[in-house]
C-alpha cells in the first residue's frame, strides 16, 4: 500500500439504516472520510448508479393493426402513442442476459394493463398495475414486445435493427434500475477534529435490484476503471 495513504482517515464500512431499509430504498453512511473525500466517493457513486447499471426495458413493439406510432386502433381509447408511452414505463427483471419476446392480447371492454402481458419464467414484471390501454367492447389489442438487457438511456434511433419486419416500431429505452439518488455530506468527529466528513447515500431503485445490490456494483465499476492507474504490486495488496 502507499505510505501516503496510512496518513488518511477512512471509513471502516458502509453502514445500511436497517429501520428504513426495504427491497427499493437504502440510506447508508460512512464515516469519517478525510475533508472533501464524502463528496467525491458520494458524487463519484451516484454518477455510476444512474448511468452503468445494467437492466431491462422494452426496445420494440409490433401491434397488430398499426404500421407507425401515430397510429390510432378501432375500438381502442387510446392512440398508438400514448399505449407507446405507457409500455415504456414497465419495470422488468431480466433473469438472463438475452433478449426475450412478451405478449399481451386482450379483447374488450375493459382496461389493458401490465398483468395481462404473457411472458415466461425469464422475466418478471415489477408493475403489473401499470396501466396499458383501455377496450371498449368491440375493442381488441395484440402486441409482441422484445425486451432486452442494456445499460443507462438508450433512444428509439439507437433502437433500430437493420431488416426490421415491417410494422415494428422502436421505443425509448429506460434500462437503468435505478430511480433516484441522494447524497449529502456533514461533519464528522476523530477525537477532538470536528472537521471529517459524514456520506450519507440515498438509493431508491424499480425492485429489479436492492439498494445494497446497486452500490456494491457501482463501487465495483468504479474500482475496475480506477485499477489502471494503480502498479499491479499495489494492486494485490488492495
Amino acid at each position: 500500500m502507499n505510505k501516503g495513504i496510512k496518513d488518511f482517515q477512512l471509513p471502516m464500512r458502509l453502514e445500511l439504516e436497517k429501520e428504513t431499509a426495504s427491497p427499493t430504498y437504502g440510506k447508508f453512511t460512512a464515516e469519517p472520510f478525510e475533508r472533501g473525500f464524502g463528496t467525491t466517493v458520494g458524487n463519484s457513486l451516484r454518477r455510476v448508479l444512474l448511468s452503468s447499471l445494467t437492466g431491462a426495458a422494452v426496445t420494440s413493439v409490433k401491434i397488430e393493426g398499426a404500421f407507425h406510432e401515430f397510429s390510432t386502433l378501432p375500438g381502442v381509447t387510446e392512440d398508438v402513442t400514448i399505449i407507446i408511452l405507457n409500455v415504456k414505463n414497465l419495470r422488468l427483471k431480466l433473469h438472463t442476459d438475452k433478449s426475450k419476446a412478451m405478449r399481451l392480447k386482450k379483447k374488450g371492454p375493459g382496461e389493458v394493463s401490465a398483468a395481462d402481458i404473457q411472458h415466461d419464467a425469464d422475466i418478471t414484471i415489477l408493475n403489473p398495475e401499470l396501466h396499458i390501454a383501455t377496450l371498449d367492447k368491440d375493442g381488441m389489442l395484440d402486441i409482441e414486445l422484445i425486451v432486452k438487457p442494456g445499460r443507462g438511456y438508450v433512444p428509439a434511433e439507437r433502437n433500430k435493427e437493420e431488416g426490421l419486419p415491417i410494422g415494428v416500431i422502436p421505443v425509448d429505452s429506460i434500462f437503468s434500475p435505478i430511480k433516484r439518488v441522494n447524497f449529502h455530506v456533514e461533519n464528522a468527529r476523530v477525537g477532538r477534529v470536528t472537521d471529517y466528513d459524514k456520506l450519507n447515500l440515498e438509493i431508491w431503485t424499480d425492485g429489479s435490484i436492492t439498494p445494497q445490490e446497486a452500490v456494491s456494483s457501482s463501487a465495483s465499476i468504479l474500482r475496475e476503471h480506477l485499477a489502471i492507474c494503480i502498479p499491479s504490486e499495489e494492486m494485490k495488496e488492495v
